[in-house]
């Protein structure tokens, strides 16, 4: 028996890095997978490694007649939608392996970050909401990063959207308490993503593996309809709150 037999998860980004680690732990742990991320053949490769239920929907998650597509593909393969996790994320970096000053910065590269890291939520958020309120309970799980809670420069059009993120998912858990907990997760510092591709060795010496939202992840997807809500906090922090709870930490 896994912590989410039974529970029918969407993740965007699945792809790669965090997401991918994380829809191949959900697996695990039983749940039935929607992979999300443009490319169908990478998600692909995630499914074949997968131990469990996955279905591919290659989906942009700015195209909401995508989004309300792939929900709908959820719902058609495994008959409810449970858990949402909003992983999706660009930067700067992705684009141009780059930071860049605002001056510097382009308006479509801004628009488009914005585009992904926040509407993409708002998006995905929209259409996945009504099945879990149909069904009396369901998970929002926002992955943001210690730049949705302080700033640096270079970082402006991504630090603006993961300051954005927190207020959203505070939002989210205000509307939906009682039947849906909505909280942020990050991964405490940086990760073993193309994100980080840039990173000299020596910088590379304390980036975090992949798999290091994994545990807090699945935790936060088992909570009920009254669990903790409306909260953002790095992955070892939700272990020790949560795994306390359940009386494992």
């Amino acid at each position: 028996m896994g912590e989410l037999d039974g529970e029918t998860v969407v993740v965007t980004g699945a792809s790669r890095g965090l997401g991918r680690s994380m829809s191949l732990r959900f697996a695990r742990e039983g749940a039935n997978v929607a992979l999300l991320a443009r490319g169908r053949a990478d998600l692909e490769a995630v499914a074949a490694e997968a131990d469990g239920e996955a279905i591919v929907v290659p989906t942009d998650v700015t195209d909401g007649e995508e989004v309300q597509r792939a929900v709908d593909a959820t719902l058609d393969a495994y008959g409810e939608l449970t858990c949402l996790v909003n992983n999706a994320g660009i930067g700067q970096l992705t684009l141009h392996d780059e930071l860049r000053e605002t001056v510097d910065v382009e308006e479509a590269d801004w628009r488009a970050i914005l585009d992904v890291n926040l509407t993409g939520v708002f998006l995905c958020a929209k259409h996945a909401l009504p099945p879990m309120l149909e069904a009396g309970r369901g998970s929002v799980i926002n992955v943001s990063s210690g730049l949705g809670r302080r700033a640096l420069p270079g970082w402006g059009p991504y630090v603006t959207s993961k300051w954005g993120l927190e207020g959203f998912t505070r939002t989210l858990a205000m509307e939906y308490e009682g039947t849906v907990t909505v909280n942020g997760l990050d991964p405490g510092g940086r990760v073993e993503t193309a994100f980080w591709d840039h990173l000299s060795d020596e910088e590379r010496e304390d980036v975090l593996s992949a798999d290091v939202m994994d545990d807090a992840a699945v935790l936060l997807a088992a909570q009920p309809p009254d669990g903790v809500t409306g909260e953002s906090l790095p992955a070892e922090e939700w272990e020790e709150r949560l795994g306390r709870a359940n009386g494992t930490g």
